[in-house]
């Protein structure tokens, strides 16, 4: 089983990944096939759809890019990471953080996004 910190390096890569067959290659190796992603803004289901999301991304905001912001905390399969996404000109423009789950696999079965920090008391 790869290690987690591999699995989510490749995951990260992805989403820097402009060429879709080389991001294809990566979400093969960090992204289980009926994966499921999810966000405020998308639902992809499988990682074909999450290949396309990605690509439309790199499409409508060339030269943005999302940056993995922390390491990761894990157990029982499940995982917590902060991300962000940056505008070309090196804006913040989103900061978050992700859940996800493990397949036996080790691969990502799922990932829950959230924009910006969490809620207020």
């Amino acid at each position: 089983m790869p290690e987690i910190s591999n699995i989510l390096k490749a995951y990260g890569d992805a989403w820097l990944e402009p060429d879709e067959d080389k991001r294809r290659k990566l979400l093969e190796f960090a992204w289980a096939d009926e994966g499921v992603y999810q966000d405020p803004s998308v639902e992809a289901v499988g990682r074909e759809a999450l290949i396309q999301h990605i690509g439309g991304l790199h499409k409508h905001q060339p030269g943005a890019r999302v940056e993995l912001t922390s390491g990761y905390s894990e157990h029982h399969g499940k995982i917590l990471f902060t991300w962000r996404f940056v505008q070309p000109d090196g804006t913040v423009a989103i900061n978050g953080y992700d859940f996800g789950t493990l397949d036996n696999d080790g691969r990502l079965m799922q990932i829950i996004g959230f924009f910006g920090p969490p809620p207020a008391l």
